[in-house]
């Protein structure tokens, strides 16, 4: 063996990624971008339901994402629109109210109630699912949520993040519970899997008060359309992207328009604001593989989904290779190492 090819070896044992670290790639922190489950897995089961939570995460969800409005005894509960008509069977149980808003129905009466799917791929079952927990299709509230996801990463060794947005109406009550109930969970910090998203921004100025009033500091995001101002800067809800950085950690923004463009990404990331977009809804792999591979291509940090397994299956395809691990790296360099004092060896007898 010639020293030259030792060299090469030892060389080769040191440019391995396990060995001085994982390629950086095009988003703020340089590691994969983050699959959200919109709504959990909206794509297939009944919306916002611990048993579509379940589902996604299996499906590949790195976080889920709870749409919280308060009941009007002042309970947090898992919904998205601002009635009952759309995602419930709110009209059989309580006809004439279908278009109440969810806050005039009291938690009890909301208990009564069960969510029915919608959009064109979504039913009450899919394929190998059995969910885990009994009435799995009825309103949950944001403790019921943050109960399931703890037990759950607690029995599989996961870490699954979550994302729960305050819908507005937001209130000085629901954006404390939030916080509270994120506290109490132990999801606290800036280092947590968490987020707390609301397109009204002064709401989310005052989230931002009151975390410092409960001693927390769960990572904020502004969600809205992107606009470029005359000025050269971008904004989100009437706001610059560095006026937002003063009080929020990142923006999710409409996957539409200035949000597609190399300029608007970079630009949020000068500022250090993580960008997420929304919401990708698939109904093939096809779809999905050239979603992702513009989106990947830009930098963008994550994506809300309302099929998780497509967007994960996507980004692993892109994805690439992973690292070899240190100890490969280590075992490669031993050799070569060995293989130079064998040559030596043989050069002085």
């Amino acid at each position: 063996m010639k020293l030259h090819l030792v060299a090469a070896v030892v060389s080769a044992a040191l440019s391995l990624p396990g060995a001085v670290g994982a390629a950086t790639l095009n988003t703020l922190d340089g590691q994969a971008p983050i699959v959200i489950a919109h709504r959990g897995a909206a794509g297939y089961l009944p919306e916002h339901t611990l048993g579509g939570y379940e589902l996604a995460i299996q499906l590949g969800a790195d976080y889920i994402e709870p749409d919280l409005a308060l009941t009007k005894d002042g309970v947090l509960v898992a919904m998205h629109d601002t009635t009952l008509r759309g995602t419930t069977n709110v009209a059989t149980v309580f006809p004439g109210r279908e278009g109440e808003p969810v806050r005039n129905f009291t938690y009890a009466e909301i208990q009564q109630l069960t969510v029915t799917p919608r959009g064109p791929q979504a039913g009450t079952t899919y394929p190998g699912f059995t969910p885990s927990m009994a009435n799995p299709y009825r309103v949950p509230t944001f403790q019921e949520v943050l109960d399931f996801l703890v037990d759950y990463n607690t029995a599989n060794g996961t870490q699954i993040g979550i994302y729960p947005e305050a819908k507005s109406p937001t209130s000085e009550l629901g954006s404390r519970q939030i916080v509270q109930q994120l506290n109490a969970a132990g999801f606290n910090s800036a280092n947590d899997k968490v987020f707390i998203q609301s397109f009204d921004l002064n709401a989310l100025r005052a989230i931002a008060r009151i975390q410092e009033e409960e001693g927390s500091k769960q990572r904020l995001a502004a969600l809205g359309g992107v606009s470029l101002l005359s000025s050269g800067e971008y904004s989100i809800g009437g706001l610059t992207l560095a006026e937002i950085a003063t009080f929020a950690d990142g923006v999710g923004v409409s996957l539409s328009g200035q949000a597609l463009t190399q300029g608007f990404v970079d630009a949020a990331h000068a500022l250090g604001l993580i960008v997420h977009g929304y919401t990708l809804r698939p109904l093939t792999q096809e779809a999905s593989d050239a979603q992702i591979a513009t989106l990947f291509q830009l930098g963008y940090d994550g994506w809300f989904t309302d099929y998780t397994d497509r967007t994960r299956a996507s980004l692993d395809a892109i994805l690439p290779p992973s690292p070899v691990p240190l100890p490969a790296g280590g075992l490669l360099l031993v050799g070569g190492l060995g293989a130079l004092a064998f040559v030596r060896r043989r050069k002085a007898a």
